[in-house]
């Protein structure tokens, strides 16, 4: 169950954070103001984003993958491309991706300008972006 909630809450989340870019991008280029909604929607982002984590905590405990890996050793774990990705490498940058998100937008609430606001939001936000999606195991997720 958690990893089927696991699994849904990432297209939620993703859609989200690839929300609050393109707003981002978008506005930075035509040169808005900053209003309530835009912080709204970053502020949403982070919120999925960290629940996502929280969720993505419970289960790689309960893993199989993570029990793997705690029988064969890290050194064998490391050996094997889906191991290592599923305990090492997609934790790891979901963690960065995260803390991108939350600097992000700690980051543009201490920005006057809008465009600097929302250019803060677009780097870190959209950096995170790619971090999650290089790291999502995709071949497990269409299965």
């Amino acid at each position: 169950m958690i990893l089927q909630l696991h699994s849904y809450w990432a297209y939620i989340t993703l859609a989200i954070i690839l929300t609050t870019v393109l707003n981002s991008l978008l506005n930075l280029f035509s040169k808005n103001n900053f209003y309530t909604k835009d912080l709204r929607i970053a502020l949403f982002a982070l919120i999925v984003s960290h629940i996502q984590f929280l969720i993505g905590l419970a289960w790689y405990f309960m893993s199989p993958s993570y029990k793997h890996m705690k029988e064969i050793g890290m050194g064998a774990a490391m050996k094997d491309s889906l191991t290592r990705l599923l305990t090492v490498e997609h934790p790891l940058l979901m963690i960065l991706a995260i803390i991108l998100i939350t600097i992000g937008f700690s980051k543009h609430k201490k920005k006057e300008k809008a465009g600097a606001k929302f250019k803060t939001l677009t780097i870190y936000y959209g950096i995170a972006l790619l971090l999650i999606l290089g790291r999502i195991p995709w071949k497990q997720w269409f299965e």
